[in-house]
């Protein structure tokens, strides 16, 4: 099962991983900490001092249109915020 969908790239998370050596990922909703832990070091080759993570539940958008007021729903989804050991580094601009 893949657990890691995506890594979050913004500007405050750019700026965490310069300061505190934490990175953002969105995950899969049924993955626990042990698991992503276990991803990131797989995939990226570091080793993880601890993982966070946050359920988001999905907002309801509305809009108008020609028709009228359309409803809709964005997905559940699930971030994981790992902190790396000092001296460790994650170059996601790498295999670009």
């Amino acid at each position: 099962m893949k657990i890691l969908i995506k890594p979050i790239i913004t500007e405050k998370l750019t700026s965490q991983s310069e300061k505190l050596n934490r990175y953002g990922f969105v995950v899969v909703k049924e993955a626990n900490k042990l698991e992503i832990k276990n991803a990131v070091e797989k995939t990226y080759g570091v080793k993880v001092d601890s993982v966070n993570t946050q359920q988001y539940v999905g907002k309801v958008k509305t809009r108008n249109t020609t028709r009228g007021l359309a409803i809709g729903r964005v997905n559940r989804s699930k971030k994981a915020y790992v902190t790396l050991k000092q001296g460790e580094a994650i170059d996601f601009y790498a295999s670009i």
